[in-house]
């Protein structure tokens, strides 16, 4: 019962703080607070009362959920996110109340659909909660209502919708094979599994759930969305939502996959490709939060390899390596999400004192503010594998683990390298950071003089959680600590692991040597200029602008409409076609219409608000954007369901066709 009460409380929450709040403003200064509590003191529990739960009634197959290390453990890891997130909002937006109803209600929503894929016991459980992940989530990136906002946020729905039905074509070519999609049950019936099609629903499952992580080609909404959202929303998104999509693909090596080596080759690919481009991305940015959402994407990459580094070894027969990876991987995993809580509620300290995070503009912002430069610090050390910090011991886990996978394998030996050159770009861009914002003086000496004046930053209450955030961090860089934590999550504890022998520490230290002549010959010659950095990261690299839009807008139409540019007007095909068009025209506009009217109803009935500005006369003389962006500008928490109805419209039509082809 515990189990589903963690799971449905938090949904309830969310409606409840929405529609109370609307009523009684007070609520929304305490009742987040009690709510994120009482969920962590929930998650608490189930470490001393380990039970299973199911829903039958829900699908054909049910809801199924249990407790094992490591979903209980990152359960209680997303409450510990949750409370510091909360805490931190509550002073946040007295800067920007704006939308603070929707914000509160999507905080809730998404807490419970991240528990309830943490804790399922099947796939077709975590395949729901994933689902429903994206659409709780995507307001979060909207909240702003601006044209990036709202750019940012169909980028993000699109890339979560997209990568949804990959995962849900990839779940129905593994239950024909399997029979079923339990995870306990798995192992055991896909020994006669015809390893074509297996291969197949295991690389639309690691595209489905990578598409969430972040990872390489679907990458192109992480570094966009995270700098239109509140700094305390892209904490979870950071350290939280994107462990949703990592969770699959470590269930998806654990339980499915039977030939690592084919599998794990082309995760080590996409994990390489990921944990470089993110760490120069994340090196040419000029913006404090573009950086960590790029930081996130390279980390990501980590620990993409350090499962990819699992599977190879396991199925060489290398068991002591398939265990340093995996602990490795995990161990990222928790030192990620507690890593960006810390960098992220900083990047909100600033961001509310200052209404910027170009780094131009807070140059030298926290050069007297000691308690987040000690904050600030602690997490850049931890993030960039210092010796004695808790990112040293996984990163360092993952190296061995490499290793291994490396001479067990054949994997390319160049590998370390690159593992070692991405450490060094870590390393390379959080010290830019710190030194830009704590170190270094503005350019301006009237705006540093503003900015040395003694005053108050942050209240108590955001002081205390960036505190709590920093003690967090603090007991895994304590290798005893660590590998007892990892070891439980996994269930494959380590034996005995040097973590700082000569050899271990020679990584290390080659990675910050690397990070220190990059600093020298690269960031400061050349990525700065008369005392201010400048950004040469070229614009065709940027995936959604120079390949997906352009493919989808003009290719693809172009390529499905050359038959009838050369074969000329069919008889028969041409009305069909034209028949389908107007068809497919007419119910879209249906759809947007009805559910416009139905959102325009409801805010003025149940949420009982003043009639708003009607966007379809002042369209008249816009652009097809222009009203779009007019009506999501004058909007409350319902009006972003048009657009997450119509992409949902859309998913359903093409998993009928899916199902249709497999039939």
């Amino acid at each position: 019962m515990l189990i589903l009460l963690l799971i449905v409380f938090p949904m309830l929450a969310g409606p409840g703080l929405f529609f109370l709040g609307r009523r009684y403003g007070a609520i929304w200064k305490w009742g987040p607070a009690v709510c994120a509590g009482l969920e962590f003191v929930m998650s608490a529990l189930l470490l001393v009362l380990p039970q299973t739960a199911s829903a039958p009634g829900i699908l054909p197959g049910g809801l199924a959920f249990e407790t094992s290390g490591f979903r209980v453990g990152y359960g209680l890891l997303a409450s510990i996110l949750w409370l510091g997130s909360t805490l931190f909002s509550m002073e946040y937006f007295r800067h920007a109340p704006d939308h603070l109803g929707s914000y509160w209600a999507f905080q809730f929503l998404t807490l419970g659909a991240v528990q309830g894929l943490f804790l399922s016991a099947d796939f077709m459980t975590a395949f729901c909660f994933f689902e429903m992940l994206s659409f709780c989530s995507f307001p979060w990136v909207m909240h702003e209502r601006d044209n990036s906002a709202i750019r940012a946020g169909c980028t993000y729905l699109a890339v979560s919708v997209i990568g949804g039905l990959i995962l849900f074509f990839g779940l129905l070519l593994l239950y024909q094979e399997a029979g079923t999609l339990h995870y306990a049950a798995m192992p055991g019936t896909l020994e006669a599994a015809d390893p074509g099609r297996l291969l197949g629903a295991e690389i639309c499952i690691l595209l489905g759930f990578g598409a969430k992580a972040g990872m390489f080609p679907l990458h192109v909404w992480l570094p966009k969305a995270h700098p239109v959202a509140p700094a305390p929303a892209s904490a979870l998104l950071s350290g939280m939502l994107t462990k949703a999509g990592i969770y699959g693909i470590l269930m998806t090596g654990l339980y499915v996959v039977r030939d690592g080596q084919g599998f794990g080759r082309l995760m080590l690919a996409l994990g390489l490709v990921t944990m470089v481009l993110g760490a120069l991305m994340a090196l040419f940015s000029v913006h404090l939060k573009h950086t960590l959402a790029c930081s996130s994407m390279s980390q990501i990459g980590f620990i993409l390899t350090g499962i990819s580094a699992y599977l190879l070894c396991r199925s060489a027969g290398e068991e002591e390596g398939a265990a340093l990876a995996l602990n490795g991987a995990v161990l990222h995993m928790v030192n990620h999400s507690l890593l960006k809580l810390d960098l992220f509620l900083s990047a909100g300290a600033v961001a509310m004192n200052l209404h910027a995070l170009e780094l131009n503009d807070i140059r030298g912002w926290g050069r007297n503010k000691p308690l987040l430069k000690t904050v600030f610090g602690i997490a850049v050390l931890g993030i960039s594998g210092v010796p004695g910090f808790n990112g040293y011991l996984s990163k360092t886990m993952l190296h061995e683990g490499l290793l291994e996978a490396i001479h067990a394998s054949g994997v390319w030996a160049g590998t370390e390298w690159v593992f070692l050159f991405s450490g060094g770009l870590t390393f390379a861009y959080m010290l830019k950071l710190f030194l830009c914002v704590f170190v270094e003086k503005n350019h301006d000496p009237v705006r540093q003089a503003e900015f040395d004046r003694p005053g108050k930053y942050a209240s108590a209450c955001s002081a205390a959680v960036l505190a709590y955030a920093t003690c967090l961090l603090l007991p895994l860089g304590i290798p005893k600590f660590a590998l007892f934590l990892s070891g439980s999550m996994t269930g494959e504890p380590l034996g005995h692991f040097a973590a700082f022998s000569l050899e271990n520490l020679k990584g290390a230290l080659i990675s910050l040597g690397i990070g220190l002549l990059v600093t020298l010959c690269f960031v400061r010659p050349v990525l700065r200029q008369g005392g201010r950095d400048r950004s040469l990261w070229p614009k065709w690299l940027d995936l959604e602008e120079s390949v997906y839009r352009p493919l989808l807008l003009h290719v693809l139409p172009a390529v499905l409409g050359a038959p009838a540019r050369l074969f000329g007007e069919n008889l028969v095909l041409t009305p069909i076609c034209r028949g389908l068009v107007l068809a497919g025209s007419v119910f879209g506009r249906g759809l947007d219409r009805s559910t416009d009217g139905l959102i325009l109803g409801l805010r003025r009935t149940l949420l009982r608000e003043e009639p708003v500005r009607d966007s379809l006369k002042a369209g008249k003389e816009a652009s097809a954007s222009r009203r779009m962006a007019m009506r999501l500008a004058y909007s409350s928490v319902m009006d972003n369901f048009s657009f997450a109805m119509t992409i949902a419209c859309f998913g359903i039509v093409l998993v009928f066709l899916l199902l249709f082809l497999l039939s």
